[in-house]
């Protein structure tokens, strides 16, 4: 919390040191000056600077953060709709990206240094050390560009059904899986390999029970700590 504050006093002042004028930028450099005046009035910048940002303080513990200049709708509703778009993107990779990490974390674990071993470590890392954004470019090239399969612009809008949401937001989502997918299944196959070595579980191949026994019934439940840190 005191560092939200700290931040939000940093970019306040900083934005107050820049030149020019908001009442002029937003009526243009016709506007006369009594017009100018009233502007300013009317959103408070004719108020010192500190007073300003305590007023602006005093709403945003109530989550009122004012409304935008550009384009005079509220902030929080801003802010509201797009975080609902990014939760669903954010559960709509995890829904992809979590079950089929963790199976193919212990398809590699379970075939540990053989060439699919070898090759998945190597695409997991190339996935890793890529930016986020030129995976997105890379995707879009061909997936939407050369293929034209999904749209290139993720545009959403009131009234789209579930299933149009889920083909709009496909790509960025197939970026997030992409990377996450990458770090979840090599936190899986270590996870997975260490446990393997442990004595319970040498006890339980020794009783004769199945391989996928001992993995989904001793080994995941054991696993779930380190993958999910």
């Amino acid at each position: 919390m005191i560092i939200l504050l700290i931040i939000s006093v940093i970019i306040f002042f900083m934005v107050e040191l820049l030149p020019g004028d908001i009442a002029q930028a937003v009526l243009g450099q016709g506007a006369t000056e009594e017009n100018l005046r009233a502007l300013r009035r009317e959103m408070g910048l004719d108020q010192p600077a500190i007073v300003r940002y305590l007023d602006w303080l005093s709403g945003a513990v109530m989550f009122d953060f004012g409304n935008s200049i550009v384009t005079g709708e509220s902030v929080a509703r801003t802010i509201s709709d797009r975080f609902m778009n990014t939760l669903f993107l954010a559960a709509y990779a995890a829904v992809i990206a979590v079950p089929v990490s963790i199976v193919l974390g212990v398809i590699v674990a379970l075939l540990r240094n053989s060439i699919f071993d070898r090759v998945a470590n190597v695409v997991s890392l190339s996935f890793i050390s890529s930016p986020e954004f030129f995976l997105g470019y890379i995707l879009i090239l061909y997936f939407a560009v050369t293929w034209g399969m999904f749209p290139a612009i993720s545009s959403l809008s009131e009234g789209m059904s579930f299933f149009q949401l889920l083909e709009r937001t496909f790509l960025p989502a197939l970026t997030l899986v992409l990377v996450v997918m990458a770090h979840m299944m090599r936190m899986t196959r270590a996870a997975i390999i260490n446990l393997l070595a442990s004595p319970y579980i040498e006890m339980a191949k020794l009783k004769g029970t199945p391989p996928w026994r001992v993995i989904v019934k001793h080994a995941l439940p054991n696993a779930w700590a380190p993958i999910i840190n």
